[in-house]
């Protein structure tokens, strides 16, 4: 997919509030591009997807049950979040932590990037109206780079790498062949570093980070990075695209 000189860690900025992330603003992002301190332009604007081939194997939807779920990873979960909200046959789509303890499930802690927790989003989807390898084609295509390893642009760490946490051994033994279909088939100019780490639990973020994207269209991060994202889900894949995300409930 791309084919880029090693780029300089972003910085982070003051603590988290609520709905106010650690995130390298974009005018920084422009400073240090200026500056020569080693981003690329893939740092300041989103990059550009393409659609990936569909699995050659997946579920079948006649022997499906009527609701099924996976855990996927793949930089901040509020764009892959924001994605999946807007995938007709989603049903629910839930922020939060998957990798580490209990006990270490909460931003700041994750943040440290030394908790094995992974920022992640719960995609629960009706089988019937959308298949779990249709899932993955998102996933590929335009929720995330699965080249970059630990990271996801301007974000660093072990808890932005690109992960598939499945539910089932059936979920696990497509993930894995589709991982060896796309690498065999060099869809992508650099070796894809999605792990699959199966019988991990999942817990939901902080509130303040549901629906961020929804919430928060305007916020620098989620327009120069997350914005496109949905846009290209509508553009490769239209007839799996909804206009109306599907929201987090969250106690007022």
């Amino acid at each position: 997919m791309k084919n880029e000189v090693p780029q300089q860690p972003s910085r982070k900025g003051a603590a988290v509030t609520r709905g106010l992330r650690r995130r390298l603003p974009f005018v920084a992002l422009l400073a240090a591009l200026v500056a020569g301190v080693g981003f690329t332009q893939r740092h300041v604007m989103a990059d550009e997807a393409h659609m990936v081939p569909p699995p050659a194997l997946d579920e079948t939807a006649a022997n499906a049950p009527s609701s099924e779920t996976v855990v996927l990873a793949g930089g901040c979960f509020w764009g892959v979040q924001g994605v999946f909200q807007h995938v007709k046959g989603v049903t629910s789509a839930v922020s939060g932590y998957t990798g580490g303890a209990k006990s270490a499930a909460e931003y700041e802690t994750v943040s440290t990037g030394t908790t094995g927790h992974a920022e992640s989003v719960r995609v629960t989807f009706d089988p019937h109206q959308i298949s779990y390898g249709r899932i993955l084609q998102i996933y590929f295509s335009v929720a995330h780079d699965p080249t970059e390893l630990n990271r996801q642009g301007p974000d660093v760490g072990t808890q932005y790498r690109s992960t598939i946490f499945p539910t089932t051994p059936d979920q696990a033994r497509i993930a894995k062949a589709y991982i060896a279909q796309l690498g065999n088939a060099h869809v992508f100019s650099d070796k894809i570093v999605t792990t699959i780490e199966p019988d991990r639990t999942f817990y939901p973020a902080e509130q303040y980070h549901q629906n961020y994207l929804t919430l928060h269209p305007d916020q620098p991060y989620i327009a120069f990075n997350d914005i496109p994202k949905v846009e290209d889900l509508k553009k490769l894949f239209p007839t799996q695209y909804r206009d109306k995300p599907v929201l987090v409930k969250v106690a007022s």
